[in-house]
């Protein structure tokens, strides 16, 4: 197992500080003692403690819980801890307050002393050790945690996913069958348009992301599939600087905005109008924005809450939180405009 020492580190601290306060507890029960020595004893005691157990425990299989020896093994290390904790921490001890004269004060009772130390020794490393055991499996939970929302995350979004892609088959199936009635020619042109475009998209829209290069390459051919439709009525223009070519965005994440477009805001108009779809970084996020100059929003909730749109805004929801942003209005000079915001 790897040992990752900046933790240790911190255990020691926390060892440390918990030892002063057994020595501190133990001075205000006896105050007629010296505080110096106890100071002592508390901190080597707690020291090769704390080496046995937290050190010793990798040397054993344990469980990937609590990355503590599980069974005989787990209560045996502890037990080991503390007798060699008590033995090399007061042998330890006993020098070092000799070398350094830090006794003082009436002689102790021996075995009144000998008793508290063990007592207090066995007590504070039952609760250090249950303490740092209960944090380790505390932090798997939360690891545990952690990964099953990020599954149910994914599972969520490939719901989302299976959901568009029909979506998006359907609405342009149900074109082709109100073209055939009044242009067969132009249905057949349609008709060859989608097998091509059905051919080159959905195996690729089965991957979660892919650049947005890929992105607008997919929305050309579905607006050439949609031109074929609309004729004129229909223009549109797609903007993406070269540096944010190979940037990973979600796959299908701008077409349902460019359909809700055409279908909300170019199709009521008599004369069309024109579809814009550009990316640009700002900061650290990334923008995404489709326009059109359709007949726009004018109160029409549809436009706003369909099922496209809807998917859009879960899908970020989804993937982003709080980092991403959803924008729908009408835009300053007539139509719609929906701007998303991406952490970059």
């Amino acid at each position: 197992m790897r040992i990752d020492w900046i933790g240790k580190v911190q255990h020691l601290l926390q060892v440390l500080a918990f030892c002063l306060v057994v020595a501190s507890i133990q001075y205000a029960f006896q105050p007629d003692r010296p505080y110096a020595p106890t100071t002592v004893y508390s901190l080597f005691i707690g020291l090769y403690t704390w080496a046995v157990i937290d050190l010793g425990r990798h040397l054993l299989p344990s469980s990937r819980e609590t990355g503590w020896p599980q069974g005989v093994a787990g209560a045996g290390i502890v037990v080991a801890g503390i007798l060699v904790g008590w033995f090399m921490g007061n042998a330890s001890a006993d020098r070092l307050c000799s070398l350094y004269g830090l006794y003082s004060g009436p002689p102790p009772d021996p075995v009144a002393d000998r008793r508290n130390s063990i007592l207090i020794t066995i007590l504070a490393g039952v609760t250090a050790s249950y303490y740092f055991y209960a944090q380790n499996r505390g932090a798997y939970l939360e690891r545990k945690m952690a990964e099953a929302h990020q599954h149910a995350n994914e599972a969520r979004l490939k719901l989302l996913e299976t959901q568009l892609e029909p979506h998006m088959l359907f609405n342009t199936l149900a074109n082709l069958r109100a073209l055939i009635g009044v242009d067969p020619p132009r249905a057949q042109g349609m008709l060859d348009h989608m097998i091509a475009y059905l051919r080159a998209t959905l195996d690729a829209s089965r991957a979660a992301t892919h650049t947005l290069k890929a992105e607008f390459d997919r929305l050309r051919d579905y607006l050439e599939l949609m031109t074929v439709r609309m004729g004129p009525r229909l223009a549109y223009e797609l903007r993406l600087p070269p540096e944010l070519a190979n940037h990973p965005v979600p796959a299908l994440l701008l077409q349902p905005l460019v359909e809700n477009s055409i279908q909300h805001g170019l199709e009521p108009k008599v004369e069309g109008g024109r579809i814009t779809v550009s990316a640009r970084r700002e900061g650290e996020q990334l923008v995404l924005e489709v326009t059109d100059t359709g007949a726009g929003p004018k109160g029409d909730a549809a436009s706003a809450k369909g099922f496209g749109m809807r998917q859009v805004r879960e899908r970020l929801d989804t993937l982003h939180g709080d980092g991403a942003s959803f924008d729908f209005a009408a835009a300053p000079g007539g139509g719609a405009r929906t701007l998303l915001r991406l952490p970059f």
